[in-house]
């Protein structure tokens, strides 16, 4: 790789990659050639056996150089690159494949190209150097994460993709199924049932990098699918979960980003009213400096309310999901009382966002029938959609709770992002729409029938009209 090549001078390599920019000086032809570690210059000559066709190589070729690894004379170092005090003199040259006239440029940070563009080239985009560097941090948060946790004594578990239709929060997305017809699949909004079931299997402490599904409305900052650190752990208090949480974020900080100030560990512990009272916002700001780019000012909002009121609707739904314990026991209390009761609930922010959220969980199924009902849901009805969760409930389940912090959002704000799109390998528009594949898109006749499915075409144009 070119980050090897300053521990090379004097012998004979050959690297593979891209070349940047060509440029002709006299008979001396320079490329800047580019690989996933850095750059180098490579430097032809004309007694080069490979001269002819190094003239007619272009920017964003992607060739092979053979060639000998020298230093630079002192008046040609580059103190801006790595490898700026060495050179390639090049003995062979190979070219693999030649590129036409990039759609977009890649030079510089591209903010100001139009995120329609970016997005519909977006394996051209990728090879901007800014959203290189992102994706590499984002694997080193995630790898960080895992040994992290492995060392707690955390087991990393998968989950299925394909689950069962519940009345959990956001808007599901559906996939029929072809074998039983007239069945649907929902994608997963998180894996809370199933890490919950976790803890009734014994597994005690469990996590999981989450992929997460939610067909919402159109939102700026928003994705479709979206991927989370997911937690449960058994016989832990609320206090317990945080502290682990805590300790992760600041080890990830100290460890991997040392240029950047915590504002106050420990982490402040905030109620959902006294963040209100105080900042008029859920998800507070509470850095000293603003505009100081490399300030993080993590806290924790506790005693979120149980429920909140949907006027429009004109009922009650979960301040965070149905799932939480209420901080009563208390039936008639949770019924008569339902707009002061809190939950056992907890929000991880930093800078002004929401990093993630959890709860301890409702282990009491009496409770949780009147939660459900509370929120729109009756017993028969959550005896038939959550019937796992009854039956597994029965045969001895641990008090347990968990955390499920966003790995988009984190890595936003760490890397001072505008939005989660640029720490996204493949990202889609705040309408959900992949421009580089054209998803979503039509399916075939064929393919619709197979699945018993039928489009009503005139009534979804109507509809979209509205």
């Amino acid at each position: 790789m070119v980050s090897d090549l300053p521990q090379m001078v004097g012998k004979t390599v050959r690297v593979c990659g891209w070349v940047q920019t060509v440029r002709a000086h006299g008979k001396v032809i320079f490329f800047d050639l580019r690989d996933k570690s850095g750059i180098i210059q490579t430097v032809f000559i004309p007694k080069n056996k490979d001269f002819e066709i190094a003239k007619e190589v272009r920017s964003e070729w992607v060739v092979a150089i053979t060639g000998m690894a020298n230093e630079r004379p002192p008046a040609m170092v580059n103190d801006q690159i790595a490898t700026g005090k060495i050179e390639l003199f090049a003995e062979g040259l190979e070219v693999y494949s030649k590129a036409e006239t990039l759609p977009i440029s890649i030079d510089g940070d591209g903010y100001e190209i139009s995120e329609e563009h970016r997005l519909k080239y977006r394996y051209i985009d990728l090879r901007r150097a800014r959203l290189h560097r992102n994706l590499i941090v984002r694997h080193k948060v995630i790898n960080f994460m895992r040994q992290f946790l492995t060392g707690k004594g955390f087991v990393e578990v998968e989950t299925p993709l394909l689950i069962k239709s519940t009345p959990e929060g956001a808007r599901e997305f559906l996939v029929p199924s072809r074998l039983q017809p007239g069945n649907f699949y929902a994608m997963p909004q998180s894996p809370q049932q199933f890490k919950q079931l976790l803890m009734v299997s014994g597994v005690e402490r469990y996590f999981q990098i989450a992929r997460c599904m939610r067909d919402e409305d159109p939102r700026a900052d928003r994705q479709a699918e979206h991927t989370q650190l997911d937690m449960e752990m058994s016989f832990m208090s609320q206090g317990e979960i945080l502290d682990i949480t805590e300790n992760l974020y600041t080890a990830i900080i100290k460890t991997l980003f040392p240029e950047k100030t915590i504002t106050q560990t420990p982490f402040p512990r905030l109620t959902w009213q006294q963040a209100q009272d105080m900042y008029g916002s859920d998800k507070p700001d509470m850095r000293k400096d603003k505009n100081n780019p490399d300030e993080i000012a993590f806290g924790f909002i506790v005693d979120f309310p149980m429920f909140e009121w949907l006027p429009g609707d004109k009922k009650w739904k979960a301040m965070h999901h149905p799932f939480t314990m209420p901080q009563t026991e208390n039936v008639d209390e949770l019924k008569s009382n339902t707009a002061k009761v809190l939950g056992y609930q907890y929000d991880l922010v930093a800078n002004g966002y929401e990093l993630g959220s959890g709860s301890i969980r409702n282990t009491n199924m009496d409770l949780f029938k009147s939660v459900c009902e509370i929120v729109g849901v009756p017993e028969a009805e959550a005896r038939k959609k959550f019937s796992h969760y009854f039956e597994a409930f029965s045969y001895g389940v641990p008090p347990h709770g968990g955390m499920a912090p966003g790995i988009d959002r984190f890595l936003a704000v760490v890397l001072n992002e505008p939005n989660i799109r640029e720490v996204i390998a493949f990202p889609k528009t705040g309408d959900n729409k992949d421009l580089m594949l054209g998803a979503p898109s039509e399916v075939s006749a064929a393919q619709l029938k197979e699945l018993g499915i039928c489009l009503d075409l005139k009534k979804t144009a109507e509809q979209l009209e509205k």
